[in-house]
């Protein structure tokens, strides 16, 4: 009974806690590399509902970030220069991409699902690289200039940490409600035994394609973010050799968790961000934290103090 008041109790701070935790992180790594690190969280949140709670691995995420930076970068030039807009132009590309998407990718399973993401993705860059470079600019890629509303200017790294903080407690809220609904709970059912879902009346098709899109849409929202945060979109942003990045954050936190996708995007962010400055082959290290992890970890750093906080609680209560 103590430990449920206790988890009831954290569950009622806990958005504090986050919002607390990047305020703190802003001087020490300095605004604009703390806005980078939310925006990564943002994208790993949308990748964990799809890996961490219906059990896809994706190879090709990359995509989803991507279409949601080129879609406000384009939206911006070309309809509308208000930074909401292309807020919302970001998120509807990621959507739309899982709406038209989904019925092909959420068929497959294990390997299939890995590889036919991957194989969207290198469509999607070399529809940026090369067919659409007229509108993209191809390898150089595009500028995104946003109009400020009133005083309001996102160019300001300051709102734009702001607007960042607000967007990543929002996303926050939203995966957290679906995984605690009855939606999270056929998702991890699906993950388990999809057989036994279908047995019991559920058309799992319909649930992974929305779940599928949902994690396209938020994606997409990151993109948008990036796009806005930057001023700058290349084809970076859809790479499919950078889709490693999110796989790698969401098993160092510990898929299947909010705040196992918040530990590991802040974790591969620090590493992937200060390591360089030490160690010249630095994807070595992630090597061997991945080998860790299967080895020793699997639960990842969320997973593992969660662990030892439950045999701290267990050995109190004898």
């Amino acid at each position: 009974m103590k430990t449920i008041c206790r988890f009831e109790r954290w569950r009622r701070v806990d958005i504090l806690l986050v919002a607390a935790a990047f305020l703190l992180l802003a001087p020490v790594l300095s605004v604009q590399r703390t806005t980078d690190f939310m925006i990564f969280c943002i994208f790993v949140l949308a990748y964990d509902l799809l890996y961490g709670h219906m059990g896809r691995l994706s190879f090709g995420h990359m995509l989803y970030l991507g279409l949601g930076a080129y879609a406000a970068a384009l939206c911006a030039e070309h309809l509308n220069d208000n930074p909401f807009f292309a807020l919302f132009a970001g998120t509807l590309g990621g959507a739309l991409a899982g709406v038209i998407l989904g019925p092909i990718v959420v068929r497959t399973t294990g390997a299939c699902f890995a590889l036919i993401n991957l194989a969207f993705n290198q469509v999607g860059y070399f529809l940026v690289v090369a067919a659409f470079a007229e509108w993209t600019s191809g390898e150089n890629g595009m500028s995104a200039s946003f109009a400020p509303i009133g005083g309001f200017d996102l160019g300001n790294r300051y709102l734009m940490f702001g607007v960042t903080l607000i967007s990543l407690l929002v996303v926050v809220l939203l995966m957290r409600r679906l995984t605690d609904s009855p939606f999270g709970l056929l998702l991890r059912t699906i993950k388990e035994n999809e057989r036994r879902s279908i047995f019991l009346g559920y058309n799992t098709y319909l649930y992974k394609w929305l779940a599928f899109t949902i994690s396209t849409a938020v994606a997409g929202f990151a993109g948008a973010l990036s796009s806005l945060n930057y001023a700058f979109v290349t084809p970076s942003f859809i790479d499919p050799a950078r889709s490693v990045e999110v796989v790698f954050a969401a098993l160092i936190g510990g898929a299947g968790s909010v705040y196992g996708a918040l530990v590991g995007g802040v974790a591969f962010m620090a590493i992937s961000n200060y390591l360089p400055n030490f160690v010249q082959r630095w994807e070595m290290f992630l090597g061997v934290v991945l080998l860790l992890l299967v080895f020793k970890f699997r639960e990842g750093i969320w997973g593992y103090l969660l662990r030892l906080q439950t045999a701290r609680l267990g050995e109190k209560s004898r």
